[in-house]
This record gives C-alpha cells, sequence and structure tokens, in this order.
C-alpha cells in the first residue's frame, strides 16, 4: 500500500480516510491523491505556493488523457473544499479552475442484422474435416455466447464442463472481471448448439479428458486469440471493418469483441419494450445477468435507441463516466 510523503501527508491521509469512513471505495480518490503528493514532492512545494497559478501549471503538465485531468482536478477540488471546512485553509485554490474539454470514446454497436450477418459468417468458417471440425466449433460456440448472452470475452472461455448444468439449462460463471460469480441460464437456441457440440465431442474423443467446456488445444481452453483473429477476419469478410475515427472530442472505435456484449443489452433492452413490458423493470435483472458490478452501468444503455443512435450512443459514454 502506498503512503503519501509530501507535506500534505497528513491532510491527505486524514481525507482519505474521511472518504473511507463515508463508505466511498479506496480506489475511488486515492490515486488522484497519490499523483497530487508526488506532484508535491517534485515541485518541492510550500503552503504558499499552493494558489490557483499553481494548479493551472498541475493541469498543464499531467500527460494524461483530459478526463483522467478532470478527475485528479475533481478530486483536489473536493479535498481542498475539505480542508475549507476544517479550517486549515481559508479558500479553496481549485474554485476557478476549469476542467479541461471532455474526450468521448464512442463504442461500434451490432445491429440485429449485423450480429446475424456475423454468426452466420462464423458459422461458414467450421471445416468439415475431423482435425479441425471441434475446435472450429467451440469457436463458434464462444461466438453464440457473445451475441446471445452478452458475456464478456474470457467468460464463455473459462467455463469448465461441469458449469455447464444441462439439467437447468444454465451455466456457472466463475471469476468475472468483478470477482463476482454468477448463474445465468442460457436461451433455448444456445443450448442446442451446447449439446450439438458435446455430442460430436464424445463420439470424436472417447477419451476425452479436457476439462473445459470449449476445448482448446493440450487440454487447454480455445484462446481469447483465436476468437478476436476470427472476429476481425469475418468482419471484413461481412463489410463491418472499419478504422477507429476521431472527430473533435468524439472517438468512434472500430468493432471489436466486446462491441458485440453492448448489441446484446441494447438489442435486449429494445425486445422487452417491443413487448409492451418496462425496460426500467428488467433492469436489476439484466445486470445480475451481465454481472455489472454497478446498477448504473445497466441503465446507462436506457439512453441508446438502436445501433445507430449516435447522440445515445454519446449520452451513454457519458452516463458511463459519470458512474466511474
Amino acid at each position: 500500500m502506498k503512503h503519501f510523503e509530501s507535506f500534505m501527508a497528513p491532510q491527505l491521509q486524514h481525507y482519505a480516510g474521511y472518504r473511507l469512513a463515508l463508505g466511498y471505495a479506496k480506489k475511488g480518490i486515492k490515486p488522484s491523491l497519490l499523483a497530487f503528493d508526488r506532484y508535491l514532492i517534485e515541485q518541492n512545494a510550500t503552503w504558499d505556493q499552493l494558489q490557483p497559478a499553481f494548479f493551472l501549471q498541475l493541469r498543464a503538465k499531467i500527460n494524461d488523457h483530459p478526463n483522467t485531468v478532470n478527475r485528479i482536478l475533481s478530486a483536489l477540488r473536493s479535498f481542498f473544499q475539505f480542508l475549507v471546512r476544517q479550517d486549515i485553509c481559508d479558500n479553496n485554490p481549485l474554485t476557478d479552475i476549469p476542467p479541461l474539454p471532455e474526450r468521448y470514446f464512442i463504442p461500434f454497436v451490432f445491429s440485429p442484422a449485423q450480429t446475424d450477418l456475423l454468426l452466420q459468417a462464423v458459422c461458414k468458417t467450421i471445416r468439415n474435416c475431423e482435425k479441425h471440425l471441434l475446435f472450429d466449433m467451440a469457436i463458434h460456440l464462444a461466438f453464440e455466447m457473445l451475441v446471445q448472452c452478452g458475456m464478456r470475452i474470457n467468460e464463455p472461455l473459462r467455463l469448465r464442463r461441469n458449469h455447464y448444468r444441462a439439467d437447468e439449462g444454465s451455466v456457472y460463471i466463475q471469476r468475472t472481471k468483478f470477482r463476482k460469480d454468477r448463474l445465468i441460464p442460457m436461451p433455448k437456441a444456445v443450448l442446442v448448439q451446447i449439446e450439438n457440440y458435446l455430442a460430436t465431442r464424445r463420439v470424436l474423443c472417447a477419451e476425452d479428458q479436457n476439462p473445459y467446456l470449449l476445448a482448446g488445444k493440450k487440454l487447454g481452453p480455445v484462446k481469447d486469440y483465436h476468437i478476436r483473429n476470427t472476429f476481425h477476419r469475418v468482419v471484413k469478410e461481412i463489410g463491418l471493418s472499419r478504422p477507429k475515427q476521431v472527430i473533435g472530442n468524439m472517438t468512434f472505435g472500430k468493432p471489436v469483441p466486446h462491441s458485440l456484449r453492448h448489441g446484446f443489452a441494447i438489442n435486449t433492452l429494445n425486445q422487452i419494450k417491443a413487448r409492451g413490458n418496462s425496460p426500467q423493470q428488467a433492469l436489476p435483472v439484466l445486470a445480475t445477468y451481465m454481472g455489472h458490478r454497478k446498477y448504473q452501468y445497466t441503465a446507462a444503455y436506457l439512453k441508446v435507441k438502436d445501433a445507430k443512435d449516435i447522440p445515445g450512443l454519446i449520452a451513454f459514454t457519458k452516463s458511463q463516466l459519470d458512474v466511474i
């Protein structure tokens, strides 16, 4: 655990403890305070130097993404406001320090028609020969889970055979991004694919010892680079490949496997709405299904009408930054 070392170490530590006592996560503000602590040491700063000009210089010297710079400034503004309330400072030197213009990353999102095209293209990559059949089927099945279950790329690859519960029609996902295990029901179409794959595997590998549901090579799983390579190849084949584009303060992302997860969330909420049900009421279930750490991550998808809704995607991106 890193400790504060500048002349303001007691105040920084007191504020970090105060935030922690309020229930805030330690990692939420500690990195920003540590960055300020290092800067104070580098500049050999004193109390008298902590004027607005000092923080304008700090803002200019932080060689990082503008959004990161703004998070640091926001953390310091709150810190000095705390010092004002404690009668340690007379005023907050960051009150009139403006933030840098934010930059937003707009992810590529697949429409339902585009995901259908992608799955068809992946299916065509399955080679009808005993040497490659099972491996290609495993890759195709991984894509089915990414598209129809909204999984993160490594989640289907880490599944072991005992994580698949055929009697329940579910899979148990362990060690997710935020260490949150979850048990999720699988769509019927995916269950059929799993059963077909396992039946083929039993026929071709009578003494199969691979513990993974999607068997790779040498008793290991399919690797994520196999998925990524197939993804980029078929995206190019179906005419959806495009480079990342920067327009003003907006960066429009290229298609990546995680784009399928965004598409799953948006398309699922649209399907719920089309059935006459409330997407808002479905959010808790969808958040749990997708393994989101914060409920707000899932709620942000309500701002997006469909894959072509650029204003909605911009609002979605801003909402994600607000949650962070």
